[in-house]
């Protein structure tokens, strides 16, 4: 049991707020020394040097850089503008361009924190302008940041075909019918609740326009950060480039878009650069922490114990994948994504093969999954990014309430991939 106990100590040293990355590794020290010896990390240098020459983990760093160049571009102001003014005469227009645009800042940067952030300084203030709900508009920016993580090019795709050892443009694949639904969803829902309730999310005021101009405005906007997502993930779907190689392809992509949006400088690309190695330096210093604590959980006889446990579910496969989607769902409420992925995971993948379950399509459950952990109160990141540079106005419990419907709304696209994954050509 010393696995199992080793195991709950983590838990709770996270829930109480300790650094992710010291905290597995410092409890995979001590219960390692306690029931191995100081033997056991003879190892880990190896470990650390078989993670560091991986170049699947190489695309981390370089979507990360992507993203954040696309971010000081003021691409997500120019397309919101754009989309607000062509569907701002309908009730929830703005709301409506919200979750487009972020479903492009997702296809096209993959970064949660980045998608947030820019959504709330520019998106947030016009809705409230316009007199939108506070709950609406705080929810629909939450979810539109968020489906960077089904949409691909995705890190936590990335992150889960390393743990999982499948290839990553299968997975980039795979997540493109479930983000569709997802977005189609959101929007439907937004059209509806404001159908019913025009207060909510009135329409903006009209200017002399016609269509035409605002239509072209809009595919000028749209049309760079589209091509830049076609030269990604068209290169990785036809075989051109591995995912590795089309991340490198759109960092240098993103840097032109920067020279056309005249955003670029040799400033803004050290200050990119500098963001890029402080996020990739916390991924893989909870990766290390992870290796260590995976590895010591691993000779304790914790993952033998779970293992069998778990085989002897009842309902043998779909026992295993509801609770495993159950204890993934729970633990998103208190934990971040990239601890879920290097520790759980690896535990729970040898038994969904030994059951015979597709690991792409549990790939797929466990992105859905843990892309909920981002809207989940308590500890929901997206949560904490709106509320850093949302407007005194809005308080914790607007966008916490404002949240949920979205929250319901991937439960019911995760069932939907749980009982017909055909549906989606899994």
């Amino acid at each position: 049991m010393t696995g199992i106990l080793m195991f709950a100590f983590a838990l709770l040293m996270l829930i109480l707020g300790f650094p992710v990355a010291f905290t597995f590794a410092g409890v995979a020290l001590i219960f390692g020394v306690w029931s191995e010896g100081w033997e056991l990390f003879a190892f880990m240098p190896f470990r650390i040097q078989s993670i560091m020459q991986n170049t699947i983990l190489m695309a981390i760093p370089l979507f990360i850089f992507m993203g954040v160049v696309l971010q000081k571009t003021r691409l997500a102001e120019q397309l919101l503008e754009s989309m607000a003014e062509l569907f701002g005469r309908v009730n929830g227009g703005v709301a409506v361009s919200t979750i487009l645009v972020g479903a492009l800042l997702a296809a096209s940067t993959g970064v949660v924190g980045a998608s947030v952030v820019a959504m709330g300084l520019i998106s947030l203030p016009c809705m409230l302008k316009y007199r939108y709900d506070k709950r609406l508009a705080c929810g629909t920016i939450c979810a539109s940041g968020t489906l960077g993580q089904i949409v691909p090019p995705s890190i936590i795709l990335i992150i889960l075909g390393d743990v999982l050892g499948l290839p990553v443009g299968d997975l980039f694949q795979a997540a493109l019918a479930p983000g569709v639904l997802l977005i189609a969803l959101y929007i439907g829902y937004i059209l509806f609740v404001t159908a019913r309730d025009p207060s909510l999310a009135p329409a903006m005021p009209q200017n002399n326009e016609r269509l035409a101009l605002k239509l072209r405005k809009a595919l000028m906007s749209i049309l760079p950060p589209l091509a830049l997502i076609g030269v990604v993930l068209g290169s990785i779907f036809t075989g051109i480039a591995t995912p590795t190689e089309s991340s490198a392809l759109g960092g240098v992509g993103a840097l032109c878009l920067a020279a056309v949006y005249k955003q670029f400088s040799f400033k803004m690309m050290w200050d990119s650069a500098r963001e890029t190695m402080m996020v990739t330096a916390m991924v893989f210093a909870i990766l290390l922490g992870a290796t260590a604590f995976s590895m010591t959980f691993s000779y304790t006889g914790g993952d033998t114990l779970l293992e069998e446990w778990l085989l002897q579910l009842p309902g043998e496969k779909w026992g295993f994948l509801i609770l495993t989607m159950l204890v993934i769902l729970v633990l998103g409420f208190f934990i971040d994504f990239v601890e879920i992925s290097f520790i759980i995971v690896p535990v729970l993948a040898p038994v969904a093969e030994a059951l015979g379950v597709s690991m792409v399509w549990f790939a797929i459950l466990i992105a859905m999954n843990l892309q909920t952990s981002f809207l989940t109160p308590p500890f929901g990141f997206s949560l904490f990014y709106l509320k850093g540079v949302a407007p005194t106005g809005v308080k914790t419990s607007d966008i916490y309430r404002g949240v949920l419907p979205f929250i319901a709304i991937q439960v019911l696209v995760l069932v939907a991939l749980l009982v017909r994954p055909q549906w989606f050509g899994l």
